[in-house]
Parts: structure tokens; sequence; C-alpha cells
């Protein structure tokens, strides 16, 4: 269809009919002229400690996979090891958002049930830029590993990352 024709009439009324609807729901929306700013409450720090701890399991399940396949005698399926470090190297992108000051709730010698309450030091909070610094680089390393073009270079790479896993947890995990 050219820009010399006529559109057919139904597309004027159907237009129309759009922006009313479009305006009314702008309207409604607007709450007759209150703001349409919703106040944001962030969760509970009880839940994004439990989703830290969550996103903590799945990165350990998918390391395990990964290292089991290298053990001797196994068997290395490069596809499911990829996708695996691909989990990694994605959920450590997010991980450190999951650090937000209120979960910073760590006291020494506390009762606690470990399935939902921190395990992180207070250092992660006094430290934050060399803590998400660390994510990033154990994210690139899982990257790396996904990418890697031999079994040497894949092996280098993951026994990289398990290292960087370690000292992370060396600096920022209270022991239990």
């Amino acid at each position: 269809m050219g820009f010399d024709k006529q559109a057919p009439a139904w597309i004027g009324g159907a237009l129309a009919c759009g922006l009313a609807f479009a305006g009314l729901l702008n309207w409604h929306a607007l709450g007759f002229g209150q703001t349409t700013q919703m106040a944001y409450a962030p969760p509970p720090p009880r839940d994004t400690i439990v989703a830290r701890k969550t996103a903590m399991g799945m990165i350990d399940l998918n390391m395990d996979e990964v290292e089991e396949m290298l053990e001797p005698g196994a068997t290395l399926d490069s596809g499911d090891a990829r996708d695996h470090l691909d989990t990694i190297a994605a959920m450590l992108q997010a991980f450190p958002h999951l650090f937000p000051a209120t979960t910073n709730q760590w006291k020494p010698k506390a009762q606690r049930d470990p399935a939902l309450d921190t395990f992180a030091s207070p250092l992660v909070w006094d430290h934050f830029d060399d803590f998400y610094a660390r994510a990033g680089k154990a994210s690139k390393l899982a990257f790396d590993a996904s990418r890697a073009k031999t079994l040497v270079e894949f092996r280098a790479n993951v026994g990289k990352l398990r290292v960087e896993c370690n000292a992370c947890h060396a600096s920022y995990l209270e022991p239990e």
C-alpha cells in the first residue's frame, strides 16, 4: 500500500477508539490527578537472605556437576558442562545484588537457622567493592571456561573458578 491511497474508513474509527481507550487507561492510572508513583517496599531481609542462599546453592550445584565431569574416569559432556558454566556466570552477575545493607545481620555466637539465617560476614558490606569485583571476576572465569577451545583451557578455567570461589568464601563467609 502506497502513501497516495486513502485508508479504509474503519481504520480511522479503530484509531479513535484505541486513542480514547488509552486515554481512559491513563486517566484511571492517574487516579483523577493523583500521582502514579507507587511506593516500593523492598522484601523483608530474611526473604532476601533465603533468595541468596538459594542462588548460592544453585551455583554450587552447577559447579559440582562440572567438577564431577572432570574427575578421573568420568565422562565430560562438553555441551552440558558449558550450560552449567553459563548458568554459573549469569547467576554470579546477579549474586552481589542480593546483599542489600538490610541483610547485614551476622551476630557472633547467635543461634542460627542454617536454612534461613545469614552466614555472610559483615566484611561483605565493609568491602563491598571487593566483593562485587570478585563476583564479576568469577562470572568471567565461568564464562571463559564455557567458551574454552581446548580441554586444557577448559580445565584451567574451571580450576581458576574454584580457587576464586574458595577465596571469596574464605574472605566473606562466617564459619557455622
